[in-house]
């Protein structure tokens, strides 16, 4: 008599249950859809980027041609055949080349054009500082598409033409961003050191709001790292925020705060598109910040 081995390593191999391969091909493809899924949101806010961050259409159009107010120069740069980008320049009370002082270059935010910011200029004007308002590509009579890297290379050529100017001292031009423009005038920083910084409602980054939106910042074309910026720039820093702001929450502000050693930090009681809620108090804090600099000559209360 044969005896049968009953080692089970000789058995043969069982088949998977019915119902556990049906529950693994569900859950493999639930995972190819929800990669799918995955890769076409970031597509879609890869393409999208550009119409987040520059909402160009929520711009109104300008009234004009050029400045309603004559004491205004409108500039004019020629980037290419197609593109022309403007800036409009006050200088400031009392400057000529024989009395040459400091300026401004300020950038408004992403759904505003420089005619909306007219008051700045007139404003800076009347301490003295000229004043230069950049237009962004795409925007008002600008032609081109908005990009970092297109607006900042418009803003250095318009900063190298303002350092040129017979009233402006180049070692006192300090650049006032707001919103999107804290981004712009931060990358400009980068390249051209300011006598100071001024940033108001201003993010971190751009590329930072990627982790809200569940991608990876790597796909931010207009990062806009002004973190980045302020924590080696090693100049006198103003930092506007407000408390309720909806928009770019205050964390972003006491953030850069703290990135910059030494910087004046100012919280207000507002939200984003309201900010600042008390003018009077918001330019005594800016006279407050520039005058011991040098950067402001009017000595009577706003």
């Amino acid at each position: 008599m044969t005896h049968q081995s009953h080692d089970p390593s000789t058995r043969p191999s069982q088949p998977v249950p019915a119902r556990r391969r049906v529950r693994g091909h569900r859950a493999a493809r639930l995972l190819r859809l929800a990669l799918i899924g995955y890769v076409t949101w970031c597509v879609g806010l890869f393409v999208m980027q550009d119409r987040m961050i520059f909402p160009r259409d929520l711009a109104h159009p300008p009234v004009t041609s050029r400045p309603a107010n004559t004491r205004f120069e409108q500039w004019w740069l020629d980037v290419d055949d197609e593109t022309r980008v403007e800036a409009w320049y006050l200088p400031g009370r009392g400057r000529t080349a024989s009395s040459p002082g400091p300026a401004v270059i300020f950038a408004h935010g992403n759904a505003e054009i420089v005619d909306d910011v007219a008051d700045f200029a007139h404003r800076y004007a009347s301490a003295g500082v000229s004043t230069l308002l950049p237009e962004y590509r795409g925007y008002g009579r600008a032609g081109g598409k908005p990009s970092q890297a297109g607006i900042v290379a418009d803003y250095l050529a318009f900063h190298d033409r303002l350092a040129a100017r017979p009233e402006v001292r180049r070692e006192q031009i300090f650049f006032h961003g707001r919103s999107l423009g804290g981004g712009i005038v931060g990358a400009l920083a980068a390249r051209r050191a300011p006598a100071a910084l001024i940033l108001e409602s201003t993010c971190t980054s751009v590329a930072s709001f990627c982790h809200g939106y569940g991608v990876p910042e790597f796909l931010c074309r207009h990062p806009m790292r002004t973190d980045r910026v302020i924590a080696a720039l090693g100049r006198p820093i103003l930092i506007f925020h407000g408390t309720h702001d909806d928009i770019i929450p205050v964390s972003h502000g006491r953030t850069l705060h703290a990135l910059a050693p030494g910087s004046t930090y100012v919280e207000m009681d507002a939200a984003h598109n309201d900010f600042p809620t008390d003018l009077q108090a918001y330019w005594r804090e800016i006279r407050a910040f520039l005058a011991p600099l040098g950067l402001w000559q009017d000595a009577t209360t706003p």
